[in-house]
């Protein structure tokens, strides 16, 4: 039962990283770094695919996308993260931590929807190589692009509703150094159970479909490289999905061992906040350098940009 005279609270108190001693600054500098890092990779990939006419292709049209997601989603939290580490009393108030979280998981579950189209497009590429210019129009990549970010949105708004609507009257403390919704959970003044079983069922919907679908593409794909004859050919063909593969295999890991749990509110904040940090600073900072080291055609892209601004 909620008291009565239980009334909402303004702002919630982020525990961070506690009993960090002298280490906080040490902490800024190194989280900036990434950030920046993150920063000007997406955005660079974003403004190469979009000023560059050999990227306007299905492949990279969807990469900017998943750029433009990785620019939102550590933007979500790691802004007010570096500006709590140099803040005495790290606060947040609370519908800036409802926004927080809306923002966090919009962008990280359209980033699902966004990597498994990406895996139907390689499978496109490679096991329908005559079909695929028919099939993957302008038209449908707009369209799946579009799909993806629809889906992302409503498969986190009613959630997000559900967990603004709780009470918090016994304790405004979130254990996390975001408004990540199991600490929500567990400082609720009211019974999570069905809210926690909806987003049981929601991250299992969209992680593991998602997973799925990316699994059996790269099934096809894989049995279809091994039937080229030329070693050359295998190694090219591999050569255009290695990078997808290893931010597949990245991310899916972090969010699968945060997440995809019955009872999120009652796991072990400790180690999940490691591997949030991994999720959302270090992640989104591999993602651009990924795709370009072993992209040949984004670095000859990048090349030529480079080239003509020394030119110029």
């Amino acid at each position: 039962m909620v008291s009565a005279n239980c009334s909402r609270v303004e702002e919630f108190i982020l525990l961070g990283f506690p009993h960090m001693g002298g280490m906080n600054i040490v902490l800024f500098v190194v989280i900036l770094v990434f950030y920046t890092l993150a920063m000007a990779g997406n955005g660079l990939i974003i403004v190469i695919v979009r000023v560059d006419r050999q990227l306007q292709k299905p492949m990279y049209f969807f990469l900017s996308n998943l750029s433009c997601l990785g620019l939102g989603h550590t933007t979500a939290t790691v802004p007010k993260m570096l500006v709590n580490l140099l803040s005495e009393k790290s606060t947040i108030c609370f519908y800036c931590c409802m926004v927080q979280m809306f923002h966090f998981f919009f962008f990280g579950v359209t980033e699902f929807f966004i990597l498994t189209v990406i895996s139907f497009d390689r499978y496109l590429a490679i096991c329908q190589p005559l079909r695929y210019s028919t099939i993957m129009t302008s038209s449908l990549c707009l369209q799946l692009a579009v799909a993806s970010w629809a889906g992302g949105f409503f498969s986190i708004i009613s959630q997000v509703i559900m967990v603004a609507t709780l009470p918090f009257c016994d304790s405004d403390t979130i254990n996390h150094f975001y408004c990540d919704v199991g600490p929500l959970l567990k400082i609720a003044g009211r019974e999570t159970r069905l809210i926690e079983a909806l987003n049981f069922l929601v991250a299992v919907a969209v992680i593991l479909t998602s997973l799925l679908l990316t699994v059996i593409s790269y099934i096809f794909i894989i049995s279809t490289i091994l039937r080229i004859p030329s070693t050359s050919g295998q190694k090219k063909a591999f050569s255009t999905c290695t990078s997808h593969l290893t931010v597949v295999s990245i991310y899916y890991g972090a969010v699968l061992f945060i997440y995809l749990r019955p009872s999120v509110a009652r796991s072990s904040f400790s180690l999940n906040k490691a591997v949030s940090l991994l999720n959302t600073v270090v992640i989104p900072t591999l993602n651009p350098f990924i795709y370009t080291i072993r992209n040949t055609e984004v670095k000859e892209a990048l090349r030529r940009a480079f080239g003509r601004k020394a030119l110029t």
